[in-house]
């Protein structure tokens, strides 16, 4: 289905039931992003929000693909499985064999069909240039503030528009500005990025760089964007195919060498120059749930500011999951499912991004397993892939059990694991915003290898189907005080994995902790202890993995301990330890700042509490930062060393 514009969308998620209008001054600075966050972090993920009053002549739209029934609704389909398999039936159709003419002539259609995708530039200006601002002013729109210790306000949802300046060929990406004034704003570009490339480029030449940045129009751009789409692959393209109706274009009125969607709610044109000093961006809390901290990045600044007449200004926030980009992932698993079976690793049955792995950290492949060591293919296949380069840990699984049932996923991957030989650690690229790696954007990664084995994949040294018993706490905290919370659930449920937090005090202390831990009779059966900060409540299992998957390098931070069986010579039980704890210079040689959590200041709480009655959008809800905040090390971006 494809939006007229960003008012269609809005219109359609009302008549849904899917939309709230607050009429009730809110202020852009603080205040949207708190109670955006607690509605996003309800049930089922609330409802979009249309905050009418912010102090400015335009509203803005929180949270409107926050949800599985709105994020189908942006795609215009009935579940995001539909997109997949029409993906999945077009490569099908490429591939066969066209034997006569009768297959050559069928496929006529489906040519047509693929010049509908294709966008298309016309002329004259269009409805995102009824309005030009005769002195473009950034302080004009309602850019919002997301957390207390962000460097300021943050465009959050750009479409940014770039173009290869030997080639031509456009790239449309996602990444944040920070607003330094109304005329500049930072431009995030990370080094992987296509955009951060053609910056380079620009920078050869010695040419000024033209950038556009969309805002609203049919929400299919703004997941476009974001998609991890092979670069040279022009994402206007993908968003025809989802709207089933090729994107048209115009010419920017500043920068007339950039083509953007007519039907956008705004346009902010200018331009990067590479010869100019870098700016000091940041900190940001973003989508990990900490704070990216300040770096230098290329300075944008505006030539023109265009916008439509009903101009609605769309923005999102990132922070602790769950949030919006949580659903905006799950499109993405779904919709890029298709291309990974057909084209990089066909044994591929299904795909699951847990939102406690914030995308990158966490990925699970179940794959049609059919010969030994079918699981460390995959892993080569998908850490050389696009985007899937970022993944930190990969876990595979086969068709013996289902990827999105977590406790029979576990049970069955832990039934089939041997810590010794079936967990690999490489390294390689990671995304920047991985605060855990000793080096920005390079660290170690993880495959656990959950398959049932074939007889060439197994040690017969190794013991398997001992069942750990349930740990006396008391005790063992008596032992080892430095223990401050045990979750061993999962022990009733077959799952032999152990939760501990824990205070350091001294270097390797974890690691000569979990040594000590794997001595003990009766952790027997033991097969992994992650290890959390001593300030995280264990028994909230989804936060637990939530903390790990962000402080872990795995490369660095696993430690696999063999111990003999009694009473069975030759034989040896192994378990692994993984340190998912804050690191620092003094205790773990880690020379790199540490961000803190994100959460929202007391005072931006307390005038939420206040007139949350007047805006109409239901019960009560508490602050989600509340409970986090004991897990805070300081109020700053940055954690005390």
């Amino acid at each position: 289905m494809a939006y007229k514009n960003l008012k269609h969308f809005i219109d359609t998620l009302e008549k849904a039931g899917e939309l709230v209008r607050i009429k009730t001054f809110v202020d852009p600075i603080l205040e949207i992003s708190e109670i955006t966050d607690r509605i996003s972090k309800s049930p089922d993920g609330g409802k979009a929000l249309l905050f009418e009053n912010t102090g400015t002549d335009f509203p803005v739209l929180m949270n409107s693909m926050g949800s599985l029934k709105r994020m189908c609704l942006a795609l215009g389909v009935n579940e995001l499985d539909d997109i997949a398999r029409q993906i999945e039936d077009l490569f099908k159709m490429l591939s066969k064999p066209k034997e006569g003419i009768l297959d050559k002539l069928a496929m006529l259609p489906k040519l047509g069909q693929f010049a509908s995708w294709m966008p298309k530039v016309v002329s004259g200006k269009g409805a995102c240039q009824e309005v030009v601002m005769s002195n473009p002013d950034l302080s004009k729109i309602p850019v919002i503030q997301c957390w207390p210790k962000d460097g300021g306000p943050f465009i959050t949802l750009p479409v940014i528009h770039t173009k290869d300046p030997h080639t031509g060929i456009r790239n449309v990406g996602m990444y944040r500005m920070q607003v330094f004034d109304g005329q500049m704003t930072g431009m995030h570009w990370h080094k992987h990025k296509v955009s951060a490339k053609h910056y380079n480029e620009y920078k050869a030449l010695k040419k000024r760089m033209p950038v556009a940045v969309v805002l609203g129009g049919d929400p299919v751009y703004t997941y476009s964007a974001t998609a991890p789409l092979p670069e040279n692959v022009d994402e206007y393209m993908l968003a025809g195919f989802l709207r089933k109706q090729k994107v048209e274009l115009v010419k920017c009125i500043s920068q007339p060498d950039i083509e953007v969607p007519a039907d956008a709610d705004f346009v902010i044109e200018g331009y990067v120059d590479p010869e100019e000093d870098l700016i000091w961006e940041g900190p940001f809390g973003d989508h990990t749930g900490y704070y990216s901290l300040a770096d230098w990045y290329p300075r944008f600044h505006v030539t023109a500011i265009t916008h439509r007449k009903d101009a609605v200004y769309p923005a999102t926030i990132v922070g602790i999951p769950p949030q919006e980009d949580a659903y905006l992932g799950k499109a993405t698993e779904r919709i890029f499912l298709a291309p990974i079976k057909m084209a990089m690793v066909p044994e591929m049955v299904d795909m699951e991004m847990p939102v406690e792995g914030v995308f990158h950290n966490l990925v699970i492949a179940q794959i049609k397993k059919d010969y030994p060591g079918q699981a460390q293919k995959v892993m080569n296949a998908m850490w050389g892939a696009g985007q899937m380069m970022f993944n930190k840990i990969l876990a595979v699984t086969d068709q013996g059990t289902s990827i999105s049932d977590y406790k029979s996923l576990a049970q069955y991957m832990f039934k089939h694991l041997n810590p010794a030989t079936d967990i690999y650690f490489s390294q390689g690229p990671m995304d920047v915003l991985d605060h855990s790696c000793s080096k920005m954007g390079f660290g170690g990664k993880m495959c656990i290898d959950g398959t049932k084995k074939y007889d060439e994949e197994t040690l017969d040294s190794h013991v398997q189907g001992i069942q750990p018993a349930a740990i006396n706490k008391a005790e063992l905290q008596k032992r080892f005080p430095e223990i401050k919370g045990i979750n061993d659930s999962l022990f009733a449920m077959d799952i032999p994995c152990l939760f501990l937090s824990v205070q350091k005090a001294r270097p390797l202390h974890v690691k000569e902790l979990n040594e000590q831990l794997y001595a003990l009779p009766e952790l027997l059966g033991v097969k992994m202890i992650i290890f959390v900060e001593h300030t995280v409540d264990v028994s909230d299992l989804a936060t637990t993995l939530w903390r790990f998957c962000n402080n872990l390098d795995p490369r660095r931070d696993s430690f696999v301990v063999r111990n003999p069986v009694a009473g069975q010579p030759g034989k040896e039980w192994t378990g692994v330890g993984m340190d998912g704890t804050l690191k620092n210079r003094l205790l773990d040689g880690f020379e790199r700042d540490w961000p803190n959590i994100v959460v929202a200041d007391d005072e931006t709480i307390r005038k939420v509490d206040e007139k949350w009655a007047s805006l109409n959008i239901g019960p009560f809800l508490p602050s989600p930062s509340l409970k986090y905040k004991p897990q805070m090390y300081g109020e700053e971006a940055v954690v005390p060393q």
